[in-house]
């Protein structure tokens, strides 16, 4: 996560370097000053507003040591769908309290909150109803265990039948643990959780489709191809194979390919992690794969895609080799094991 640590006062800028110091292992932290109080290894701002508008668009969470109401004057302006918007959390400068203010759920303010009071002996003030009476949230569920939400208003819908104490039924096409006593997969229910690849599919009158990103994009291409080139190749695969691209959770490929700009680029544009394997781990995976004698001439692997989407996801082949102008997709699905004890991934 990318996350902005801002602090107005001494005691502010004291707490942010201890906050800075606990999550810069797993994360990157960038600690903002009042410039009245700042040190060597921060940056310095004058208008909290201005500065949090610079780093909106590129921070996944942001943190205020200072009152509520500073924090929230400042995220307004550019706030926009629960689905999208950082988490935000605020501080008072003597550490007793950490209170997740947005995004609590998908974007793991109270997962964060809970995090950082635990380790520094600070309370966390949780908020949200599900979670401040131990019940059963869709949200946090699914981006636990890396469900795509399709319908937020469903969501928000499930969530109140829980408050409800009414049962909502679940079924999936996944193996999962045991389910929390709100939920039920037996019996009539009017709202309910279908986890399925297919969002067609409505069990329950009122029905919150949550869709797996586990997809794994096995990629070649030849050298110089552009992210634009590869881009349109992939997508015309994934829309042919009726895979969502928003389904795709990690790109592989050989690892004489892991500095090829264009396809960098593209995995940056997903925002998704490049795995790279070696010519011997790739032709060690077990598989019926379309082979090339031209390719393991020039790489040392007989085809590229589907071994590295095969031996990335663990999983088996949904999607064989497609190819275009100088690039070759395949794609993989990761197994799926849903788990409602779960927590939030940091």
């Amino acid at each position: 996560m990318n996350i902005a640590v801002f602090s107005v006062t001494e005691n502010g800028r004291k707490l942010s370097v201890k906050a800075g110091e606990l999550l810069e292992a797993e994360h990157r932290v960038s600690r903002y000053c009042f410039h009245k109080h700042t040190d060597d290894n921060s940056a310095v701002f004058w208008n909290m507003g201005s500065m949090v508008g610079r780093l909106f668009e590129r921070s996944d969470a942001f943190i205020f040591i200072c009152a509520c109401g500073i924090a929230v004057r400042a995220v307004a302006p550019y706030l926009g769908t629960k689905a999208d918007d950082p988490a935000v959390i605020v501080m008072d400068d003597c550490g007793r309290f950490v209170i997740p203010v947005l995004s609590g759920h998908i974007g793991g303010a109270n997962r964060l909150a809970e995090v950082l009071a635990g380790a520094l002996g600070a309370e966390a003030v949780i908020t949200t109803a599900t979670d401040s009476g131990g019940r059963f949230s869709p949200d946090s569920f699914a981006v636990a265990n890396e469900l795509i939400i399709t319908d937020l208003k469903a969501a928000k819908e499930i969530a109140a039948e829980v408050l409800d104490d009414e049962k909502v039924g679940f079924y999936s096409e996944y193996p999962h643990s045991g389910l929390p006593s709100e939920l039920t997969e037996f019996g009539v229910c009017r709202t309910g959780i279908c986890v399925s690849a297919d969002t067609e599919k409505k069990p329950f009158p009122v029905t919150l489709n949550l869709v797996p990103r586990n997809i794994v994009l096995g990629i070649g291409c030849k050298k110089g191809t552009s992210a634009v080139t590869i881009a349109n190749t992939v997508g015309a695969a994934l829309e042919q194979s009726g895979i969502g691209i928003n389904r795709v959770a990690y790109i592989a490929t050989i690892d004489i390919k892991k500095d090829e700009e264009g396809l960098c680029r593209f995995c940056e544009s997903l925002e998704v992690k490049l795995s790279t394997y070696t010519a011997e781990e790739l032709m060690a995976v077990s598989g019926d794969f379309e082979g090339s004698d031209f390719v393991l001439e020039i790489t040392g692997a007989d085809n590229v895609c589907e071994r590295s989407a095969v031996l990335c996801s663990g999983g088996k082949l949904i999607m064989r080799k497609t190819s275009a102008e100088g690039v070759t997709v395949a794609a993989a699905e990761k197994p799926v094991y849903l788990d409602f004890e779960r927590k939030i991934q940091l």
